[in-house]
């Protein structure tokens, strides 16, 4: 979450006078992210979360978007439901932006997650999988393989300036996915960025997930495969076998792994870390100007890329299939 785009008093006002929500009484930015604007909405009701949608989110996804929070809701998963204006609609304008209400999950998410949070996670993340069953709608990922090149050309040039040799590196990391990736594997709606900071915790207890903005139709395991990056590695970059085991435990209490998705894990990882990577790499060279965000170290990821590289088989990993 971030605030790109400021917003007036009234034209705020105006906003929230259009759903059923009584009166605003106090309205602030989240700081947080680097996809969209976000506003944490007081009014005589209760919280809310406003979201302005930037100029990097496509228009055209948000009816996937809503209405997969909806779906997803309905079948028992919390997570932000959409609001309804008094049109009926989900979706509005405000401030030149696409913008839409959603109600507030409480909860905080946890910087340092331990192997009980992990096995949570896994638990939750296979239960939004089995609730994605039948959403009617669809959503290509376009950070998958054939997104990733495109996006490296638009910041190749300046990459050996964060770090010498990156861009040739990246290169050849980009011709091994296009020629290895995975495409048999059991697919539907995943998350695609289930970092710590869109899963929150209440007493330690998991309370749902949030910012599905990057949601689409994909391979289950590349779910799995991106949480093994963001949660099993320590501050120090150091990979945690135990927060593996309990993450997979968690997720293959309610959907077991096939034999092939465990032993695509090591490549799926591998291809997450290269997509983190490209686009904290382009964030981190293209920050838009006045923008209140702070954009996240391309090298963390870098790192597990080439840990990554360094595996053959999930067993190598220290789990069992």
């Amino acid at each position: 979450m971030a605030v790109y785009t400021e917003v007036s008093d009234e034209e705020l006002d105006a906003f929230i006078n259009s759903y059923d929500v009584g009166t605003l009484t106090s309205y602030k930015g989240i700081a947080e992210g680097v996809e969209n604007s976000n506003f944490l909405v007081q009014t005589t009701t209760g919280p809310y979360i406003l979201t302005l949608y930037e100029k990097r989110v496509n228009p055209n996804d948000l009816p996937f978007f809503l209405g997969l929070k909806e779906h997803l809701s309905e079948r028992g998963l919390n997570c932000p439901t959409p609001l309804r204006n008094r049109a009926g609609k989900s979706l509005g304008h405000l401030a030149g932006r696409p913008a839409a209400m959603v109600t507030f999950l409480e909860g905080m998410w946890v910087r340092r997650p331990n192997v009980d949070h992990c096995e949570q996670l896994g638990v939750a993340m296979a239960k939004m999988h089995e609730a994605g069953e039948g959403f009617e709608l669809t959503r290509e990922n376009a950070l998958s393989v054939p997104g990733w090149r495109p996006l490296f050309a638009m910041c190749s040039d300046r990459a050996d300036t964060v770090e010498p040799g990156l861009k040739a590196e990246i290169s050849a990391e980009l011709d091994f996915f296009e020629n290895n990736w995975p495409k048999a594997l059991p697919k539907g709606i995943i998350h695609a960025d289930l970092f710590p900071d869109n899963v929150f915790f209440l007493r330690n207890e998991l309370s749902g997930l949030i910012d599905f903005y990057f949601a689409c139709n994909d391979l289950l395991a590349y779910d799995i495969a991106i949480c093994i990056n963001a949660w099993c590695f320590e501050p120090d970059d150091m990979f945690n076998v135990t927060k593996t085991r309990a993450l997979l435990k968690g997720y293959q209490s309610v959907r077991k792994l096939t034999s092939a998705e465990y032993d695509a894990l090591p490549l799926l990882a591998r291809g997450a870390a290269l997509r983190f990577l490209l686009t904290r790499l382009y964030d981190w060279l293209n920050v838009p100007e006045g923008a209140q965000v702070t954009p996240k170290d391309p090298m963390e990821y870098l790192k597990k890329l080439r840990f990554h590289r360094s595996i053959r088989s999930a067993a190598d990993y220290g789990i069992e299939a």
